[in-house]
């Protein structure tokens, strides 16, 4: 019996460990790189230093080909899913088409993080390098326009919650915030064993100040509608999460933010989230201003 205690013990930690390691090291590295280019569009990789996680860290740009001298243009932040990285959205999907229509596609590297500050690893700070560093370098190496008025942020999946958790929250920082899926309930969701490690770490313990002050369903209660980007989520129809986004958009809607949501036939994957890119990116055009 000791033994087979001693056993279960170290797989547990091994486990542990493999799960914690996978959030430093994104699955989505490991396949061939391999991004879906468009016609007029060109495709950078920048690694820059953030002062918030004192390390180097990528992200992959898309930019229109031709560009007037001194012509600045909106920028789009694009955020990928968890235990994926800033490859994702240019090798799984063809948003790289959008970069010719006037736009700059920013793609950084979030590991597993929600794009937050952990609250029990203070050496995590995915917000302040997402918001303060990363928009800095951006603005200062692209030809980018600044202001909110000339940024929007767009998420799958963990990316979905961190944008639809800075719209309500940081509301000042983009015109228009896209939620493909976001994984709404995290804050508030029962997980196994090494999901609630992993989830500990960021968003700190059930019930505690951290976790509460993330919850986009209590920010939405609290959020002022008129302050806040113009939100457009979607959920697939076949997905676990369909039911919980429903139940989001309706909170939204009782309070009188701008939204719209929207489901496609799918699950939780890119087949899903590519379908509703066309559809985001024509929400975008109507309100992210300047027209572009």
């Amino acid at each position: 019996m000791k033994k087979l205690f001693l056993l279960v013990s170290v797989l547990l930690v091994l486990g542990l460990l493999v799960y914690f390691l996978a959030g430093k090291n994104p699955a989505s590295q490991l396949r061939p790189d391999l991004p879906q280019l468009a016609s007029g569009v060109t495709i950078e990789d920048v690694s820059f230093y953030s002062a918030a996680l004192r390390r180097q860290m990528p992200y992959r740009v898309f930019l229109p080909e031709k560009l007037a001298p001194g012509q600045r243009l909106p920028v789009v932040y694009l955020l990928h899913g968890g235990n994926g990285g800033f490859r994702d959205w240019s090798n799984r999907s063809d948003v790289a088409r959008y970069a010719a229509q006037g736009l700059i596609l920013v793609m950084p590297e979030g590991a597993f993080s929600y794009y937050q500050n952990a609250a029990l690893k203070p050496e995590d700070k995915y917000e302040d390098y997402l918001i303060n560093d990363l928009l800095a370098d951006v603005e200062k190496r692209l030809p980018a326009a600044t202001g909110r008025q000339n940024r929007a942020i767009i998420g799958i999946s963990m990316g979905g919650f961190a944008v639809v958790r800075l719209a309500l929250s940081r509301p000042e920082l983009f015109a228009f915030v896209g939620a493909l899926s976001p994984s709404i309930d995290v804050c508030q969701r029962p997980f196994h064993l090494m999901q609630w490690w992993r989830l500990t770490q960021i968003f700190g313990r059930v019930g505690s100040k951290t976790r509460t002050s993330s919850d986009p369903f209590l920010l939405a209660r609290s959020a002022e509608p008129t302050r806040t980007p113009y939100i457009y989520l979607t959920a697939g129809e076949w997905e676990p999460l369909l039911a919980l986004n429903r139940r989001f958009a309706a909170l939204l809607g009782s309070r009188g933010f701008a939204y719209e949501f929207h489901t496609k036939p799918g699950g939780h994957d890119w087949g899903e989230w590519d379908a509703q890119i066309p559809g985001c990116f024509e929400s975008l055009r109507r309100h992210l201003l300047p027209a572009y």
